[in-house]
């Protein structure tokens, strides 16, 4: 449950918006994650206190939703550590889930009794934290456990628990090396950019060597030295106030002794004097550029300045690198700048993926002298102010969240942290919005000359995870010295007792669902809207029935290429100048293509919506399809399909629904949507212009809004831009989706993947539609066998025999049979075990062996229903569950009727919906190192063993 490597630079600066597609089921435009700045009219309001060990809490009020978000950060994490005892700190997040003394069991347990959201824990170089969104009455549960593995935690660890979680963290740093660019790229990356010794120059994750030498010891001291109140600080927001939150958290907290106070590393910038570079071999499909600097650290006004001067550099579709690169040379797939804005020194980073074909030297040659025009001249005006806008209405979006990764209380705990103020936003606000060209131009001249380090990864058969770790020291032999607790900080006397146990709620919040407004606009399209005026922002998402399913006869990956080009130029706009208007009005626009879908989304600002609707009108009534920009993105998809070739998990995901559904089946498509290199080759602009003429048929379209708007303001702006719109009478009608009759024994499908450390396993089968009667039994079933984290295969696969990060299983939605999988990602040596043990709780699931017990259907209803009132605080969550019913047929109460269900079920009726899994056809694909496998999967029986290469072809022995 972490992301050991996520060096998040501040809320208050900067975000990275990341577009992810399930199962190719493509989502509208959602609210962006919080980022740079806000508008000068948007603020956090915040109350504070601070009890006498040291714990500072901040507590920020919302009533929109009855949740509360609990947001602890620790101001500890990899560069506290010493070479030889590196990885501690991430280790002991992995630890602080596992229970404490007086909770002997895992930390999600109690949470998923109570329904809690967005939880999660993350450690980065500088600090690790802790958060989940509960129900309001469920507040007691949360601090008291956090509370119990803050003050008592170390009587709970022993070595069995050690070498678990050990365990657990080694198969996650291998999961991240098993990719192409994976986690060794980066720990190289940052070992030339800092010298050795440096506190960044070793990985949060640590060395092998380092986390094998671990002691029991080690671990203990490095708890008992730094995990004091006194070095946390707690954001408590949402429905709560100050009141409140005092005499909580005094009474679970204040009894805890302070630790010795953290002392604050001093600024540790290297001084580079000349440029290095270093070339690494990896099995990548092309050549990846980094280049990366040492600049400023978090808080100064430097580090916001280089913020801006990577927009305007690399930060969106139409920065200097992107219009140059990609859209002018065409010399790379993709580009791009990050900031990382560490505590002790930032890290300024420009990626580049080479086109096949393109000489490096070209394209590196092309970013120093984009890099130096933009260091020597400065931004123009409108660039600036172009980014100023993007800046402003990411953060306008970002903080309708309360929790969860770069909510407001993310925010708020960040620059509490780094800076000391709470509100430090609003000082980043100041320098961003009134940032003129010469300070951009002179913050580049200032930090990226002389002193980058040019890393190339270059294709070739060696992996870049057999590249041998740096050691930073011999392993330590005895614990570090224990420092003396801080005596400036007292406890205080509580009447918590601890012997009760966790503390839970008898009551929850009710369920209330928003019943959206439903219209017709007069050329036939459905309109729904359901207002939320929290923030001024319009969501909205138009889609049309078809999606791959529209593909069947044709080429496939049709779909997803033709929506994907809907923004490439509409109107009167280029690609580009669509882009940049976009950008200007502050406006998210995309399209995309699902299974069963096909859907053009918009995120605009209230205040911008007229103009928004003109751009997002044209983008789905009159893209342009231009020849020279179709072959920009031709070149990009095809790139991408190599990449997911070379990626083990989207290697599967492509390779296994034709095995599911048979060649000719509507959804025997790579559930990545994105085709096959030949078919994306075939196509022409005729195959887009007539999917778009044929399938985006307004009669048949649905609109879901949500946001700050009525539908007396919405209707007659539709009507205008929509409703001359027809759809033609010859408009084609899409082919049924068959029924697949199951195979009549299992089947494994085995995929090379040279010099892999680990083994991804997928395993599955087909289940009935969406629409059939009992598809929330079986999710609900599916929940005790690998929905949640304390499912039966992740229990097993991760936390007992820590063979694996992770073991799940899920069934997406479809109009057609549900393609049903189980994965893990388990190391290599115990592939064959790590199956045997799928093989065995799937069957023993499915069969009624091993039925649900009356504590897991008790689990699961929990999880299903109490986390109901807090899972539609956002408006992207609204909008995906009405345009759900809507596609699915399912009445618009469908929510209070799933969770009526759920309060039904009993171990009976979980065993019965079990068995729709046939443990005995189901359908195996291994990716991994053939030679150390296959010989064992064999030797398994799970039914005829096939090899075939990442497009599913036949592979001669």
């Amino acid at each position: 449950m972490s992301q050991s490597l996520s060096r998040r630079p501040r809320a208050a600066l900067l975000a990275l918006a990341v577009a992810a597609a399930i199962a190719g089921v493509a989502a509208p435009v959602a609210a962006a994650p919080a980022r740079s700045a806000p508008a000068a009219t948007v603020d956090i309001p915040y109350e504070e206190f601070t009890l006498p060990n040291g714990l500072r809490v901040i507590v920020h009020t919302d009533r929109k939703a009855p949740i509360v978000a609990v947001n602890l950060w620790y101001h500890v994490g990899s560069k506290n550590e010493s070479p030889g005892r590196t990885g501690f700190a991430h280790l002991f997040e992995h630890l602080m889930f596992n229970g404490s003394e007086n909770h002997r069991d895992e930390f999600f347990g109690p949470f998923e009794m109570v329904g809690a959201t967005d939880q999660n824990g993350t450690t980065n170089s500088d600090r690790t934290n802790y958060f989940q969104n509960v129900p309001t009455t469920a507040l007691d549960t949360a601090l008291w456990m956090e509370s119990d593995r803050m003050g008592h935690l170390l009587g709970a660890i022993d070595q069995k628990t050690l070498d678990e979680q050990r365990g657990v963290v080694q198969n996650e740093k291998r999961q991240g090396e098993n990719q192409p660019y994976g986690r060794r790229i980066i720990s190289k990356l940052m070992e030339a950019i800092y010298p050795q010794g440096h506190p960044y120059s070793w990985s949060t994750i640590g060395s092998m060597a380092d986390l094998d030498a671990a002691t029991l010891d080690d671990v203990k001291t490095w708890f008992k030295s730094w995990y004091g109140p006194n070095n946390a600080v707690l954001v408590l927001a949402g429905d709560i106030d100050v009141a409140t939150a005092k005499q909580k958290v005094t009474r679970y907290f204040g009894d805890i002794p302070a630790s010795a106070t953290l002392p604050d590393m001093q600024t540790n910038i290297p001084k580079r004097t000349q440029d290095t570079r270093e070339t690494i071999p990896d099995r990548v499909p092309q050549v990846r550029i980094y280049r990366a600097w040492p600049v400023a650290e978090t808080g100064t006004r430097d580090s916001t300045l280089l913020a801006m001067f990577s927009q305007i550099l690399g930060g969106s579709a139409t920065s200097r690198l992107d219009t140059r690169l990609v859209y002018g040379d065409k010399l790379v797939d993709n580009t791009g700048t990050a900031l990382w804005s560490q505590e002790i020194s930032g890290t300024f980073m420009i990626t580049a993926d080479v086109k096949q074909g393109v000489e490096p030297a070209k394209v590196e040659a092309v970013i120093d002298e984009e890099l130096k025009r933009l260091v020597n001249e400065g931004p123009t005006q409108a660039e600036l102010e172009q980014a100023k806008t993007a800046i402003r209405a990411d953060f306008v979006r970002g903080i309708e969240r309360i929790g969860g990764f770069g909510g407001k209380s993310d925010a708020l705990a960040e620059c509490t942290v780094y800076t000391g103020k709470p509100d430090c936003f609003k000082e980043d606000l100041a320098v961003l919005m009134a940032a003129t060209p010469e300070q951009v131009r002179d913050i580049g001249r200032k930090w990226l000359g002389v002193g980058s380090h040019t890393l190339l990864v270059e294709p070739s058969e060696t992996p870049a995870s057999s590249i041998p770790e740096r050691v930073v020291a011999a392993p330590a032999k005895a614990p570090a010295p224990l420092p003396k607790p801080d005596p400036k900080f007292k406890t205080v006397k509580t009447d918590v007792d601890r012997g009760t146990g966790v503390p839970m709620p008898s009551s929850f919040p009710e369920l209330q669902f928003p019943q959206p407004a439903m219209a017709t606009l007069s050329n036939g399209m459905t309109v729904a809207l359901v207002e939320r005026h929290e923030v001024p922002v319009v969501q909205l998402s138009m889609e049309f029935p078809g999606g791959y399913t529209a593909d069947l006869g044709k080429k496939l990956g049709t779909a997803s290429f033709t929506m994907s080009m809907l923004d490439e130029g509409a109107g009167d706009l280029g690609a580009l100048q669509l882009k940049a208007r976009s950008e200007a009005l502050g406006a998210q626009i995309g399209a995309g293509a699902g299974l069963d879908q096909a859907t053009v989304g918009l995120s605009a600002l209230k205040d911008k919506l007229p103009e928004s609707l003109d751009l997002f009108a044209d983008v789905v009534r009159r893209p342009r399809f231009d020849a020279a920009e179709m072959e920009r993105v031709r070149a990009q998809w095809l790139a991408g399909i190599k990449q997911e070739k070379a990626r083990p998990q989207t290697a599967a995901l492509r390779v296994l629904p034709p095995l599911l559904y048979g060649n000719g089946h509507p959804y025997a498509i790579p559930f990545t949507g994105t085709g096959t290199e030949d078919s994306i080759k075939s196509l022409t602009r005729d195959d887009l212009v007539n999917f778009h003429a044929n399938w985006l048929q307004p009669s048949s379209a649905r609109i879901v809004i949500v946001g700050d708007t009525t539908l007396a303001q919405i209707l007659p702006e539709l009507e205008k831009r929509f409703g001359d719109w027809k759809t033609p009478a010859n408009a084609p009608k899409l082919p049924t989706v068959p029924t697949v009759a199951k195979p009549a024994a299992g089947r494994v499908y085995l995929v090379n993947q040279p010099g892999a450390i680990q083994s991804n396993v997928y395993v599955a089968g087909l289940v009935p539609p969406t629409a059939d009667a009992g598809t929330i039994d079986f999710d609900f079933a599916n929940g005790v066998l690998g929905g949640e984290f304390s499912s039966r295969l992740n229990m097993n696969l991760r936390e007992d025999k820590h063979w694996a990060y992770g073991s799940y299983s899920g069934a997406s939605n479809t109009l057609g049979q549900r393609p049903w999988i189980a994965s893990a990602a388990v190391q290599s040596d115990k592939t064959v075990e790590s199956i045997k043990e799928l093989r065995r709780e799937v069957t023993e699931f499915a069969s009624g062996t091993k039925p649900a017990t009356a504590k897991e259907v008790e689990k699961i209803r929990a999880t299903n229903t109490l986390s109901l009132p807090g899972a539609y605080e956002t408006g992207s969550a609204v909008l995906s569950q009405v345009a759900s019913n809507l596609r699915y047929g399912r009445p618009m109460d469908y929510v209070v009727r799933f969770a009526e269900r759920n309060r039904e079920m009993t171990p009976a009726m979980v065993t019965e919906a079990a068995k729709r899994i046939d443990p005995n056809a189901l359908t195996w694909v291994v990716v991994g190192d053939l030679p150390k496998i296959e010989s064992g999967v064999r030797e398994l029986g799970l039914g005829e063993v096939k090899v075939v290469d990442a497009d599913g072809k036949p592979v001669a022995k």
